[in-house]
């Protein structure tokens, strides 16, 4: 098991955590308070107490309740009595299905988080307790817990007095959440100990992307090509853009980066008084990769005016303005180490990655929705759909992006 350096113990959670953002979940309202997903509960509560107890905390197993709307890992929020008083930390099962290899995926976060820890502990006016997440180590001192079963457990502390938002509503909260990653990037861009470990090879392959796609039209096991014919012509019309960056990347043009490769602005604490970014969470992904890959995800997600599975395609579209406090908060915090190739693609790293996203909808729908959690049917359809509706209105905007990325490189 992986180890880690520095036990962290519960005096965190003691000194008033338990009001706070989560550093694991998202789902918090604006006004801090706790709202539940309704997600069903996937463990009993006895497993769950057995598996939080084998962790650092210093206290009483009160309660645990699913937590938070992410697609992969089951997330809790757990209940505890420290010294008298309530405190909550975060309880995840790492989905052992998508991540093969847990132990790698702990050793990414434990030496990231201790470099970022590491970087805000020598930083005059940072607080490395709100800035990075900290893992709870067990009580074996290892940064995850495998139970009998197999599942891998482990436990995260609070962010203090911050919250996520799932949607991007004003251009504050845009420019915040991407000059945090921007800082993420720029903070990893020293990090020792050479390559991480590839916890989802190829993720943003776009290209790997697309042939698995192929494949999945070819088989069409589930018989939902017909009903997605429409989406498939979409990819298929666009598969000159599949290559850009990773043509790039293969003849040694783009330079590598230590990347978040989820740059969606839940994972973005936000502080609950200044509107700040203060903390990157849902480091499952943090791999080497691409800096476009992160800025390409943001244009993805924060300037979209509807939901990600949104039915009525009339609501999307991208929002200029979001996009130009995106761009002015990525490039505050990432413009120190990025190349002029890099800058040169930014806008076309939003249509990469989108396409990415979107055939990987569309694939995990014609596979009988395997990888994404859905809701309903016709789920990943539909996402699928708003991800290729945005290309659209990237494309009209092109002009309007690219003066923009120039207004602040």
């Amino acid at each position: 098991m992986g180890g880690v350096p520095i036990p962290i113990e519960i005096r965190l959670i003691e000194e008033g955590y338990n009001q706070a953002g989560i550093s694991g979940g998202k789902g918090l309202t604006t006004s801090g308070a706790f709202s539940y997903s309704p997600s069903p509960m996937l463990h009993d509560k006895k497993t769950l107490q057995a598996v939080g107890e084998q962790f650092q905390i210093s206290g009483t197993w009160v309660d645990a309740v699913p937590y938070g709307n992410g697609h992969i890992n089951d997330t809790y929020l757990v209940q505890w009595q420290v010294n008298g008083k309530p405190a909550n930390t975060i309880q995840q099962r790492i989905n052992h299905v998508v991540f093969k290899n847990p132990p790698h995926l702990m050793d990414n976060i434990i030496r990231v988080t201790g470099h970022l820890q590491g970087k805000l502990n020598g930083t005059p006016g940072h607080n490395a307790n709100r800035e990075t997440l900290i893992v709870i180590p067990t009580r074996s001192n290892h940064s995850y817990f495998q139970d009998a079963d197999g599942n891998y457990w482990r436990m995260y502390v609070f962010v203090q007095d911050a919250i996520t938002v799932d949607v991007c509503s004003n251009p504050v909260q845009a420019f915040e959440a991407s000059k945090a990653f921007g800082n993420f990037q720029a903070q990893l861009a020293d990090l020792p100990g050479g390559r991480l470990h590839d916890t989802i090879p190829y993720f943003h392959h776009t290209p790997r992307r697309f042939q698995t796609l192929e494949d999945a039209i070819q088989k069409d096991s589930c018989n939902r090509c017909a009903a997605a014919r429409k989406e498939i012509d979409f990819c298929l019309a666009h598969r000159p853009m599949a290559s850009i960056i990773t043509n790039l990347i293969e003849n040694g043009h783009m330079p590598e980066r230590i990347t978040h490769n989820d740059t969606k602005i839940n994972n973005v604490m936000i502080d609950n008084r200044t509107g700040q970014g203060v903390c990157v969470i849902d480091l499952d992904t943090v791999m080497t990769g691409c800096a476009l890959y992160d800025f390409g995800d943001m244009v993805r997600t924060m300037p979209a005016t509807s939901e990600e599975d949104e039915r009525d395609l009339n609501k999307v579209t991208l929002d200029i303005g979001l996009f130009e406090a995106l761009t002015r908060g990525y490039l505050e915090g990432a413009r120190s180490f990025l190349s002029s190739i890099e800058t040169e693609h930014l806008v076309v790293a939003g249509r990469v990655i989108t396409l990415t996203i979107g055939i990987r909808f569309l694939t995990d729908y014609l596979l009988g929705d395997v990888y994404f959690k859905i809701h309903r049917p016709d789920h990943n359809l539909d996402r699928a759909r708003v991800q290729f509706k945005m290309i659209e209105s990237m494309e009209q905007s092109e002009t309007a992006m690219n003066a923009v990325v120039q207004k602040y490189t």
